[in-house]
């Protein structure tokens, strides 16, 4: 392996305060050097996230020791680090969940949160896969325990996260409804294996709901809009459901009659994965590993990526993602 340069192109928000609007940038910095059970990944691309901007909002910092750089999830060539490391080594080609860093030539990612590129996927589109799938694993498998047979509400299902979760539940056997803002969206949805995709513009999807499934509800709801979705979840959950929130894009406040959370027995959850310990995020990476990227080589599931990026675009790229405008997930490469 020839010898590193030593600086890289990385993107870096000129202001976080939330005072003002970010200026993206693309500059110079130093190329990072791995440390004890991390790896160096040449970047061949990374996912855009709504993190990102709400980082760039100033309402999402790193946490302790995470790069200052933008990016949560990277795909591409391993060129250094973690030399005790029993799985990898420099050459392998693979994707990651980052705690940031990934807006840049070269990216550190622990080893534990590394995965190999699927079968069948290049290696640009596996950016698309980390962040989603660790995102809908561990919130709708391992918090909100969805069982065989019961049914699934995503809401944002032409999101990354949306359209991640409409075909890894429906491939696994469960009636998955969702919400989408277009009649496109909709039926790009109803694609990915959506028994019912509901234009939330034009109906309201809590009586869609009901009357696609003769007035009982679902088992659990994917929510990251909350505001006033989050009492309209309760309403629609059946007895035992379950509701987990991943994010609050019309914020995290709610009037809500507990009475009813009682009287059906609900669990209202949600979480954060980016700040989560390694060992954590190891254990669920190796999780999406096993029941996901089988279903990812045989071809019953695929990444979504609505489009493709250079890093000098990252402002554009944002701007696409804010206007809710992408059909699954936003990269951008080095």
């Amino acid at each position: 392996m020839s010898k590193l340069p030593e600086t890289m192109t990385a993107v870096v928000p000129s202001d976080v305060s939330g005072s003002r609007a970010a200026v993206l940038t693309t500059l110079p910095v130093p190329i990072p050097a791995p440390g004890s059970g991390e790896v160096l990944i040449k970047v061949a691309a990374a996912g855009v996230n709504r993190g990102d901007l709400a980082q760039v909002a100033g309402m999402y910092p790193p946490p302790p020791g995470a790069p200052q750089t933008l990016g949560l999830e990277v795909s591409g060539t391993i060129v250094a680090g973690a030399p005790n490391s029993s799985r990898w080594s420099v050459g392998d080609q693979v994707c990651a969940l980052v705690s940031g860093g990934g807006y840049a030539e070269y990216c550190i990612a622990h080893e534990g949160s590394v995965l190999p590129v699927p079968r069948g996927v290049s290696l640009v589109d596996a950016a698309a896969l980390p962040e989603v799938y660790m995102t809908v694993w561990t919130n709708v498998v391992d918090r909100a325990r969805l069982k065989a047979g019961e049914t699934l509400l995503v809401h944002g299902g032409s999101s990354g996260i949306g359209t991640a979760a409409i075909q890894l539940f429906a491939a696994r056997g469960h009636r998955v409804f969702t919400t989408a803002g277009s009649a496109d969206k909709c039926e790009a949805c109803v694609k990915l294996g959506a028994a019912r995709a509901i234009n939330y513009r034009e109906e309201d999807f809590v009586a869609a709901v009901r009357g696609a499934t003769d007035g009982v509800g679902v088992d659990v709801i994917l929510d990251m809009v909350g505001g006033d979705y989050i009492r309209k979840n309760i309403s629609l959950l059946k007895v035992e459901g379950r509701l987990v929130n991943i994010a609050f894009q019309h914020g995290s406040q709610a009037d809500l009659n507990l009475m009813i959370v009682m009287l059906k027995r609900l669990t209202i959850t949600g979480s954060t994965l980016r700040a989560r310990a390694h060992a954590e995020k190891a254990g669920i990476a190796r999780s999406v590993e096993r029941e996901v990227w089988p279903l990812i080589e045989a071809g019953r599931i695929k990444p979504i990526v609505d489009s493709v990026m250079p890093l000098s675009k990252a402002a554009e790229a944002h701007a696409r993602m804010a206007g809710s405008g992408h059909i699954g997930k936003i990269l951008l490469t080095p």
